[in-house]
């Protein structure tokens, strides 16, 4: 079996960093990703994933992307089953990223500060 996604899009939200009880550093965020494809007539699609990561390439998403930022997530797709606050059973989707790439040019953002290479082990 094969469950393995690449997705670039733009950040919806600052990421944000927590801690787990066993503190394991984990970032949540939302990326948009315009569809390829536009029906005659129709304006394009876009569509919002949820990513989330762990450890260090969870604070390398904490230190170096913001809303706005174009990113390049590898990883796996993810369903969760929760229950909400009324008791009813929900199900949601997520990507949880093995590793992040800057999806941006120099010329679109200040790459002063940066590293010039960044290794993301996961």
């Amino acid at each position: 079996m094969l469950n393995h996604i690449i997705i670039m899009g733009r950040l919806t939200r600052d990421p944000e960093l927590r801690q787990t009880q066993n503190g394991v550093s984990t970032v949540s965020f939302s990326i948009s990703c315009d569809r390829d494809y536009v029906a005659a007539g129709a304006e394009r699609g876009t569509d919002f994933v949820d990513i989330v990561a762990f450890r260090k390439t969870a604070e390398f998403v904490h230190d170096y992307f913001s809303k706005g930022r174009m990113i390049i997530v590898s990883g796996r797709l993810q369903i969760r089953e929760w229950t909400d606050k009324a008791g009813a059973k929900r199900r949601s989707a997520e990507v949880v990223a093995d590793s992040v790439y800057f999806g941006d040019s120099k010329r679109d953002q200040d790459f002063n500060e940066l590293p010039e290479s960044v290794e993301v082990p996961f």
